[in-house]
Formats: structure tokens, C-alpha cells, sequence
């Protein structure tokens, strides 16, 4: 272990810095700063040497250059081991730095300001900062180096501990935190700089870095159980999500099947203004309900698939009460109001109705009583998400593809009733014209080709992931049963020919909400008109692959 003797001291951040400079300074360790540190330090009373004093060298260009000097780097990267480093650093009178405390300009808070200037950014990239920590960190046998201001009291307690030393595990460990902030700070610039720069208008820069940083242990497992799989938070992520949420029960670690299906919870969920309630089962929503209280949403949405609802994951956009909490899960309550009502509406007598088994839930809070109720389930994973609303400025969105990322701006759109074209000869009431907005909601987050039947605010039948529309059709009519009947039909994206548009018309449902931009369109038209149906165009199509 190396013992500290002199410290660097030199940050843009001064969260805790005098208190920490002051404990330095009372191990006997000799201190060198620069500008804003160097008088926050000398007004508190820490004994500080200029750098400029010790290098002999002036700050110049208004603070641009000021530690740039062999004689501060040289006393960086010096190899204590090497005999003839230390000979030269003697020869050259350069006074070895055994510890680096450095934070940058804050280049990311700047530019994330709406009315920030290009000069303005320039101005706040870090170019003398930098170059301390990562001389001081590729040094890390020899030198300590922090970056973060949350490390100075475990380095201090360290320091107390083995008289004025940190250890070699230490050090490297905060090397490697340095040139991970380095890392993000210079990447940060890049993706800034290639898009003022960018000669041609574009939504996205040129240089595409996001940074993530590896969040606790390994996830139980991958897809699959043969698979392994971890779970990283971005670094400064315009939308909050599950990467961010707390998970306050449950024994069992969540999947990345877990955190799939909980990312689809959560962006159903806060799609929807009143009350709602979300089952998700493979990313889709096999129940998906608005009421005007929590409990009745929830109500509404396990009623609706059942027999799907096993193992699902649940996201509620509302926090918890207890009598929403009381159903969750609840197997008597599941036998008792779930299961005859599903069977009297749908029609469906023989289906095997498994178990009220729960995986995981996601809702932005839960009041006291909820909670304890919820706890009694000790498999079920409780996630809390205090960011729970839809961003104002959305992230994008990434897809993995072999040898690199295909980038959208995300779907974050929706049809209002002024985008509504109505194109059949039959109008809709204003009844049916609230249910088809909302079903042309709950498409957008059904994969594609999606067909849903809803009654009021309520989904009662989804058809997902089929290669063919009529398919989709097919399906939703089944899991709704008798509910179809005079339901609202949304379809994702565009009818191609009447074959679909008939398949809808079979379901039993009344009116139907598409984007239309079919060739076919008049056809497809006609076909609504010949069934007597209310049809919709919205312009806006919903895939989702």
C-alpha cells in the first residue's frame, strides 16, 4: 500500500470538497490546487499551494492553461518502481503527486439547457481535467485518483485506517471509474459536436454513443435458462424507466423476460389518463382496462383474459390501494367474481383457468395498507417507479442487430378526434368514437399485425403477432367470444385488401379505427359500407415488430 503525501486537488463540482481537503490536509498531506478551488479552499482556512507556484508557470487564455506542464505530469505517470523515472523527476524537480481529486467542467448539464450556445459548449469542455485523470489513472500502481465526489469519505475513512495509504485494489478501481467518466464525458462531446456540425438536417448525429453502467449482479437468467443476462442503466437517459425503478418485495431476482414484460406494463399503463389497469403476457396485453377507480380497472382488465393472466406481469398507472391490492393475486377472488364472469361474458365454458399467479408489477407507488397486502405473496416482484409518467422530450429507441443498431425517434404519438376521418357512409356515436380512440391506443402496444376488439374502455379480445392480418382477426374474435359482438375493431396498421376488412366485419364488431394508405382503400371502403360498419381512417400507423 502507497502512502499519500501530496494531493492534486482540482474540481468543477465542489460538493464536500473543503471538508475532504481539510482531512487531507490533517494526515500531513501536502496540497496543490488551481482557481476556484484554490480560494474556496484558502477562505476556509486549508493550507494550499498554487500550481502555478509549484510549476512556476502562470495560468494563461483565461484558465485554459494552467495544469498542462511536465512538471505536473511528470509527477502523475512517474513509475515509482522504475529507478530512473524517479532519477529524472529528481533531476527535473518535479515533486511526485501521489493523488489526483478531479471533476469536469460540466460540459452534459450545459448543453442540456434549450437555449445553450455552440460557444457556450466549447467553452465547457474539459480539456486540462481530463488529461490529469486519466495520466493519474493509466498511473494507478502509484497514484489514487477521484473523479466522484460521493468516494471522498470512504477514502478518508481508508486513509485513517492504514496510515494515510489506500490500497492497490483501490486504486484500481477508481482508475477504472476515471476512464469510464472519461470515457462517457468525451463521448458526450462527440454526439453534441456531429450534430452541430451534421451537413445535412437529421434527427440523429452522426457519432451515436450512449453510455450504461452495469446495474448490481447477474439477472437470474436470459430468454432462456441457458442464457445469461445483465441489466445496464444509461447514463443521463432522457425517459425514465425500469432501469431506474425500485424493487421493493420480492424473494426472486427479476429475468430479462421480467424486465421486458414490465417495460411493456409500464409504457401501456402511462399511455391512459384515467385509472388503468394492464396484463401483460410475452409484451402483449392480454387484459387492458380504464374505469373510473383503479380497482374496477383491474377488474375489467383480468376479466378479459384469465386464462392468459397466468404469470403475467401488471403495470397500474394510479398508486395502488389496498383494494386493488387485495385482488391481486388472489386465487378465492380469482374462482369466485373473475372466472364466472369471464366465462358468462365470453361465452367460453371449458377453458382451464390455471391459478391468479402474478410474476411481477409496476406502478408509480403503493399506500401502506396495499402493501402489506401485496407482501403476503413472497414470489411477487413489487416495482416502483417514481418517474412514472410518459416523458416530455422521449428517448430513442434501439434494436441490436448484428453488427450494429438500427435508431428511431420513438412512438410516442397519438391519434387525436381531430385526425379522425370517417369514410363510411355510417357515422360513429360518440359513444363508439371514445372506444375507438382508445382501442387505436391499445394497439400501438400489440405486436404486429395487432387487432383488438374493445368494449367502452375495456379490451376484451387481441390478436398479436401474426404474419396475416385475417389471422389476428381470428384470434381476437376467439378470446372475446360473445363480448365481439358489437365491440370496436382497431387494426394497427392498414387493411391491403377486403379479405381483412370481411375478417373484421366476421368478429362481430360494429366500427372499426385503421390508418388506411392502402392502395385497396376504395375497396376496403366499400366492403365496410356493404357490412354496415362505421369505419375510421387515423393516418397514423402503430407496427410494432
Amino acid at each position: 500500500m502507497r502512502k499519500i503525501q501530496r494531493a492534486l486537488i482540482s474540481v468543477s463540482d465542489k460538493t464536500g470538497i473543503v471538508e475532504f481537503a481539510r482531512q487531507l490536509s490533517e494526515m500531513g498531506v501536502s496540497i496543490l490546487s488551481t482557481g476556484g478551488t484554490m480560494r474556496a479552499l484558502q477562505e476556509a482556512g486549508v493550507p494550499v499551494t498554487a500550481v502555478e507556484e509549484y510549476t512556476g508557470f502562470p495560468e494563461m487564455m483565461e484558465g485554459r492553461v494552467k495544469t498542462l506542464h511536465p512538471k505536473i505530469h511528470g509527477a502523475l505517470l512517474a513509475n515509482r518502481d522504475i529507478p530512473e523515472h524517479l532519477e529524472e523527476a529528481e533531476a527535473h524537480g518535479i515533486e511526485l503527486i501521489d493523488l489526483v481529486v478531479v471533476n469536469l467542467y460540466p460540459f452534459r448539464e450545459t448543453i442540456a439547457r434549450p437555449d445553450v450556445t455552440l460557444e457556450e459548449a466549447v467553452e465547457n469542455i474539459d480539456i486540462g481535467g481530463p488529461t490529469m485523470l486519466r495520466s493519474a489513472a493509466k498511473n494507478f500502481a502509484s497514484v489514487a485518483v477521484v473523479c466522484n465526489p460521493e468516494r471522498y469519505d470512504e477514502i478518508i475513512a481508508e486513509m485513517q485506517a492504514n496510515d494515510g495509504a489506500v490500497s492497490d485494489e483501490t486504486r484500481r478501481q477508481l482508475a477504472l471509474e476515471v476512464f469510464a467518466h472519461t470515457g462517457q464525458y468525451d463521448a458526450a462531446i462527440a454526439q453534441y459536436l456531429s450534430k452541430q456540425f451534421a451537413t445535412e438536417e437529421s434527427e440523429f448525429p452522426g457519432y451515436f454513443a450512449p453510455w450504461y453502467i452495469k446495474q448490481g449482479g447477474d439477472l437470474r437468467y436470459g430468454e432462456n435458462s441457458h442464457q445469461q443476462a445483465v441489466l445496464y442503466a444509461q447514463v443521463d437517459a432522457a425517459e425514465p424507466g425500469l432501469a431506474q425503478a425500485e424493487k421493493i418485495h420480492g424473494e426472486r431476482e427479476l429475468s430479462f423476460n421480467n424486465y421486458l414484460d414490465l417495460t411493456a406494463a409500464l409504457t401501456s399503463a402511462r399511455d391512459f389518463t384515467e385509472p388503468t389497469a394492464v396484463i401483460i403476457k410475452h409484451l402483449n396485453p392480454c387484459g387492458l382496462a380504464s374505469a373510473p377507480t383503479l380497482a374496477q380497472a383491474f377488474q375489467d382488465a383480468w376479466a378479459a383474459d384469465p386464462i392468459s393472466a397466468f404469470g403475467s406481469v401488471m403495470g397500474f398507472n394510479r398508486v395502488i390501494d389496498a383494494e386493488t391490492a387485495e385482488m391481486i393475486g388472489n386465487k378465492g377472488f380469482l374462482n369466485q367474481v373473475i372466472a364466472p364472469r369471464y366465462r358468462a361474458e365470453s361465452g367460453d365454458e371449458e377453458s382451464l383457468i390455471i391459478s391468479a399467479f402474478a410474476e411481477a408489477i409496476v406502478a408509480p407507488g403503493y399506500e401502506p395498507e396495499a402493501l402489506e397486502l401485496l407482501r403476503r405473496h413472497k414470489n411477487l416482484r413489487i416495482m416502483q417507479m417514481d418517474q412514472f409518467d410518459a416523458p416530455t422530450q422521449p428517448d430513442l429507441d434501439l434494436k441490436k442487430i448484428p453488427g450494429g443498431l438500427v435508431v428511431q425517434t420513438e412512438d410516442a404519438q397519438f391519434v387525436a378526434p381531430d385526425d379522425i376521418q370517417v369514410v363510411t357512409e355510417k357515422q360513429p356515436t360518440p359513444e363508439q368514437l371514445e372506444s375507438l380512440l382508445f382501442a387505436d391506443r391499445v394497439a400501438k402496444h400489440v405486436k404486429s399485425n395487432a387487432i383488438v376488439l374493445v368494449q367502452g374502455t375495456r379490451l376484451v379480445g387481441c390478436g398479436a403477432g401474426q404474419m396475416s392480418r385475417i389471422d389476428s382477426c381470428l384470434i381476437a374474435a376467439r378470446k372475446a367470444g360473445n363480448r365481439a359482438q358489437g365491440s370496436v375493431l382497431a387494426s394497427d396498421a392498414m387493411f391491403p385488401a377486403r379479405d381483412g376488412l370481411d375478417a373484421a366485419a366476421a368478429t362481430g364488431a360494429v366500427a372499426i379505427i385503421q390508418p388506411g394508405g392502402s392502395r385497396a382503400d376504395e375497396e376496403v371502403i366499400a366492403a365496410a359500407n356493404e357490412h354496415g360498419l362505421v369505419m375510421v381512417f387515423t393516418g397514423m400507423r402503430h407496427f410494432w415488430h
